[in-house]
This record gives structure tokens, C-alpha cells and sequence, in this order.
């Protein structure tokens, strides 16, 4: 899963590693419900009960790869502990973590000059305020969202066999 606030990449890289590891990719803001969308486009922030529906949706879909045996690459935010803990419920010991993190300028002068997207720059603090770094016992790796993508797919390639080679044993 490629995580982190909006602005960080998490489509850009999460497309490029799942084209690297030759699995799905599925974009975490295309599965929010219509009434998330609307609320983030009017410049307010999601709250747990807002998430729990989409939350629901992307776990399905995790279980759903993981019963099947293939692998997937997810983007969303999951920006709070509680949201990848269900995440990793759904996948088992299956769940990687991707933190894509940069400091809240760059976040917010990136969605500013984005088009096309729901989410006002303005919502960006918001973004922050909520996130919760990875913890030690949370499998993955933090990588600067501003170092070139070349750099961190070497390093996420390199993550990754490990983490696979530990839970296949």
C-alpha cells in the first residue's frame, strides 16, 4: 500500500511499482463514495465515519487479492494507524506499507497546481493534522516524496523482496 497526505505521489508511485512488481493497481480516490468527493471539494475534511464505507470497500478489495494469491499495489492516505490496521486485517500478514512523506509547502503547492482533482490545497492541513507516521511494528518503509522516482522504487524494490523473503518463511 502507498500511503501518505495528498500531493505526496501516492499515484505516481504507486502506478510505477505496480507496473515494476507486475500486479494491479488500484487508486484509493477513485473507490470514495459520492458524498466524500463533494464534502473534500467543498473544503471539508473526512472524518472516521465519512472513511468507514470507503475503508470498507478498499479492505474488500484486499481480501479479495489475497484470497486469489495475487499481489495488488493500493493508493490511499491511510493516514491514521486505525485505517491500516484494517487494512492489514483484511490482508493478514500480507500488508506492506509505502509512506510516501514531504513536508506541508510541498504538499500544498503540488495540489495546488494539480487539475482535474477533488482535493483544495486548502484541505492539506487538514491531511496533517491526522497523519500517523508508520510505527516500528507496521511493515514498510518512509521514503522522501520529493526524491526522484527512479531512487525510490530502487529502494522500495529492495524493501519489498525483503519483506517477502521474511513472510515466506
Amino acid at each position: 500500500m502507498v500511503l501518505g497526505v495528498s500531493g505526496s505521489g501516492k499515484s505516481t508511485v504507486g502506478k510505477a511499482v505496480a507496473e515494476e512488481l507486475r500486479v494491479p493497481f488500484v487508486e484509493g480516490d477513485d473507490v470514495h463514495p459520492d458524498a466524500n468527493i463533494a464534502k473534500m471539494a467543498a473544503g471539508h475534511p473526512l472524518d472516521d465515519r465519512d472513511r468507514e464505507p470507503w475503508l470498507r470497500t478498499l479492505a474488500h478489495r484486499v481480501r479479495r487479492s489475497v484470497e486469489a494469491g495475487e499481489g495488488l499495489v493500493l493508493a490511499c492516505s491511510a493516514l491514521r494507524r486505525a485505517h491500516r490496521d484494517e487494512l492489514r486485517a483484511a490482508a493478514g500478514s500480507a500488508l506492506w506499507c509505502l509512506h510516501l512523506a514531504l513536508d506541508r509547502d510541498t504538499a500544498r503547492d503540488r495540489v495546488a497546481r494539480r487539475t482535474g482533482h477533488f482535493m483544495p490545497a486548502r484541505l492539506v492541513d487538514s491531511q496533517f493534522e491526522s497523519l500517523e507516521p508508520l510505527e516500528p511494528d507496521e511493515p514498510g518503509l518512509t521514503v522522501d516524496a520529493t526524491a526522484a522516482l527512479p531512487e525510490n522504487l530502487a529502494l522500495v524494490s529492495a524493501a519489498v523482496g525483503q519483506f517477502a523473503d521474511r513472510t515466506a518463511d
